[in-house]
């Protein structure tokens, strides 16, 4: 069974996509930026900011899908600039502790420019 998941307080699709899709025990979670969920805008700061804020939403996400940072078993992580990597990391620890999951991490070039980070993931959570 496939449910596409669109939690309430998250940021909404800015195109024609499902913020999470559930598949069997496995969460897919759509690549998530730096956007505030009040305004459903973007909220450029340092790496820092914007990876604490688009983690946030990704665990938003996994618990209206009733999962957990916990759950993730692999992540993708894509920096504007490399050279942010080591105070993103920073960040990422905070939230995901000893509970790592299996991660790459590239430089890539975003179709908004202003963007520093973008995440997805992937949760195991049998129902």
């Amino acid at each position: 069974m496939i449910e596409r998941i669109y939690p309430s307080d998250t940021p909404k699709p800015r195109g024609p996509y499902s913020p999470a899709v559930r598949a069997g025990d496995f969460v897919f979670v759509a690549g998530q930026g730096p956007i505030d969920p009040a305004t459903n805008e973007f909220s450029y700061g340092d790496i820092r900011h914007e990876t604490r804020l688009t983690l946030t939403n990704i665990r938003r996400i996994l618990e209206t899908a009733g999962a957990s940072m916990a759950d993730v078993v692999k992540c993708s992580v894509f920096l504007k600039d490399a050279g942010d990597f080591d105070e993103m990391n920073k960040v990422y620890a905070e939230f995901f502790g000893e509970a790592r999951p299996a991660r790459t991490t590239v430089e890539a070039r975003f179709a908004n420019a202003s963007m520093k980070v973008e995440i997805d993931c992937i949760a195991y959570k049998p129902k």
